[in-house]
């Protein structure tokens, strides 16, 4: 068994012998810049893991962690034009470094190379690879339209949100888990196990990404502080808020998500300090830490086996950007 360290070297070395053709660069250098901004490569890493976790890892699983990372890339660069964003990792976003219809295609030229890693599988699973994966591109695509669609509203219930989460976030991750194990000769109630373990582990990743963009250096994250509330996206933070106002308070938050003023991510702070969110978001991300846990441990594999992936989840809970 491997580290996530030793793995995502291993990926990476994989990675780097992949790499687009040069012609025309104006399509797949933004590709180029993207994926080599610095991502954590979760996903990738996670396929390799599971699938190490039953079997030796071979080109399959390399491949089909490549789409997963390529389709990733895919989507951010899209979410970015959708939501305007200016920063990606510290770094100047697609759409602004190039234009919005460079990002549009390079994105689309992405999501075509990574089906093209998924028919260099050989395996008996194949149909059943491709049928996960598109059905969770689907729920990725129907996850997305959700967080626009929220953004058109004034506050949304814990339940819409946390559905939004689950397919735009958590799915994928899940997904990750459960290609792996799949392509590794796992039983299908051993990959179903592994693939709710990344869902809950998802659900925690996007409840810390909704805390450090309110709570975490700027320096670290690479990201502005509060993007979320100036884009008046919906987060665990601010459905958690609403959730325990009054009829004032609902009107107060309301007013202050709807204006454009500089002062707006403070004063959405300091309601926030009032509600106690802070303490709230930490302790829900330990639930569904504990939630992953418990199902990992669950997992019909020998403990020793899972000591590299459960150090990992306890990285990414702790992590700082």
């Amino acid at each position: 068994m491997h580290s996530f360290q030793e793995l995502l070297a291993r990926f990476e070395t994989f990675f780097a012998e992949h790499r687009f053709p040069e012609f025309p660069s104006t399509l797949y250098q933004p590709c180029s810049y993207l994926l080599n901004m610095g991502g954590k490569r979760v996903r990738p890493v996670l396929c390799l893991m599971s699938h190490e976790l039953f079997e030796e890892i071979d080109g399959n699983a390399m491949n089909t962690a490549m789409a997963l990372e390529l389709f990733h890339n895919f989507t951010l660069m899209h979410d970015d034009i959708m939501d305007n964003a200016p920063l990606r990792r510290g770094k100047t976003t697609v759409h602004e470094k190039y234009s919005t219809a460079t990002a549009i295609l390079s994105g689309d030229v992405m999501n075509i190379f990574a089906y093209e890693h998924l028919n260099k599988i050989n395996s008996e699973h194949i149909h059943s690879v491709i049928q996960l994966f598109n059905k969770t591109a689907i729920e990725i695509c129907e996850g997305q339209q959700l967080d626009m669609d929220f953004e058109q509203q004034q506050f949304v219930t814990m339940e819409e949100y946390l559905q939004m989460i689950t397919l735009k976030t958590s799915v994928l991750l899940g997904t990750s888990m459960k290609l792996g194990a799949m392509l590794g000769g796992a039983t299908d109630g051993c990959s179903r196990i592994l693939y709710d373990f990344g869902k809950s582990l998802g659900l925690a990743f996007q409840l810390m990404d909704d805390y450090l963009d309110v709570y975490g250096d700027p320096a670290k994250t690479g990201k502005q502080t509060g993007g979320d509330i100036l884009s008046n996206k919906k987060t665990f933070l601010s459905t958690k808020a609403y959730e325990l106002s009054n009829e004032k308070e609902r009107a107060e938050i309301i007013s202050l998500f709807s204006k454009n003023e500089k002062d707006k991510v403070g004063d959405a702070i300091q309601f926030y300090g009032r509600k106690n969110i802070r303490e709230i978001t930490l302790e829900e991300i330990s639930q569904y830490s504990n939630r992953a846990f418990e199902l990992l441990e669950k997992a019909p594999i020998l403990s020793k086996r899972k000591v590299h992936l459960k150090e990992l989840a306890e990285s990414l809970l702790k992590r700082e950007y």
